[in-house]
């Protein structure tokens, strides 16, 4: 059973950390190891998003404490989750399909473990000028919101977020390519952009858009819910759970305790409302600093898995969304042999 909230919603980008990121990335410490309590203490490279919040989760009701797992966590960004994992700074890394696939196409020896959230939880926020000049409201129909979008400057701070807002126009008869746009450094650059009156619009991962709707500075005006090519459904994306491969092969025990309890999170995700109190708990570890009906709408807008089982055909469906979709990855592939349900119990 799915609770579902009005949902515009998800990420935060942790870019202003990138400094420490990376140094947490070069460091020694992050090999796992058993404290005389019995606990395997491992390293776990998070973004700071909603993504998250099945780790959290995890860990706030106790399911690794039962797998005898205590967590670190080590902050990283798209650039620099891989280089950390390979070079054993974190031994679990919670990854997005796009740099997960990036780095199979390297030919780097990675394994997908668990799924654990699904869609692409982005927001188109507008300005309320730019709202009340064309009428537009969080109610507003798609295709009245794309056509309004169509002679406007729009900012975007990567590369795949202005793909997405592409798939969105195209699909309502609007060639993203006419439009002014405004390449941002960052998410909170996005929205510094748009207070100041640089950008009619942004897009990014939530919770940055409903912060900035919260605050009274914009309107999000699409969102999951009204863009069905960013859904879990028709995009196949979310997140996943990666490790090396010798790294499962040595501590298959670690590997099936951290999956197993990542699979009791996003079930209970599944199954519990978005205002729970465990789920506000996790989400205010996670998203530090937001108000919480921010936060409720964010968690809302992933599809959180019932089961973290991975198969083919939801491959397929990725490796087609990131290669072809987006052109995040050009040469994406996947085989059976890079993916495994074998630790989920």
């Amino acid at each position: 059973m799915k609770y579902r909230m009005n949902r515009p919603s998800l990420a935060l980008a942790a870019s202003v950390v990138l400094g420490a990121a990376l140094m947490t990335a070069c460091s020694s410490e992050g090999s796992s190891s058993v404290g005389s309590d019995g606990k395997t203490t491992v390293s776990v490279g998070v973004s700071g998003n909603v993504f998250d919040m099945s780790i959290r989760l995890a860990e706030e009701n106790g399911y690794f404490d039962k797998q005898n797992i205590k967590i670190k966590y080590v902050t990283l960004t798209a650039s620099t989750g891989t280089s950390a994992l390979q070079s054993n700074s974190v031994q679990f890394l919670n990854s997005s399909p796009t740099s997960y696939l990036a780095g199979l196409s390297k030919g780097l020896p990675e394994l997908s473990v668990a799924t654990n959230g699904g869609g692409n939880p982005l927001g188109i926020v507008v300005s309320t000028a730019f709202a009340k000049k064309h009428g537009l409201t969080a109610e507003t129909p798609a295709a009245e919101v794309a056509k309004a979008l169509a002679d406007s400057t729009a900012g975007a701070s990567s590369a795949n977020t202005k793909a997405e807002a592409g798939i969105f126009l195209k699909a309502h008869g609007v060639d993203p390519d006419k439009l002014k746009w405004v390449s941002l450094p960052s998410p909170a650059a996005d929205k510094a952009a748009l207070t100041k009156g640089e950008v009619d619009w942004f897009i990014t991962s939530e919770p940055i858009p409903l912060q900035v709707q919260h605050e009274g500075d914009g309107i999000v005006v699409a969102h999951s819910d009204k863009v069905p090519e960013w859904a879990a459904g028709q995009a196949g994306y979310g997140q996943v759970v990666v490790v090396k491969e010798d790294y499962a092969k040595s501590n298959s025990t670690t590997v099936k305790g951290f999956a197993t309890a990542v699979q009791q999170a996003t079930t209970y995700l599944d199954t519990h409302a978005s205002d729970d109190k465990a789920v506000l708990a996790a989400a205010r570890a996670s998203l530090p600093g937001m108000p919480d009906d921010v936060l409720s709408e964010a968690v809302s807008q992933v599809d959180w898995p019932e089961t973290a089982k991975q198969d083919a055909a939801g491959w397929k469906k990725t490796v087609a969304f990131v290669k072809d979709g987006i052109g995040a990855v050009p040469d994406a592939s996947v085989s059976a042999d890079n993916w495994t349900n074998k630790y989920l119990p």
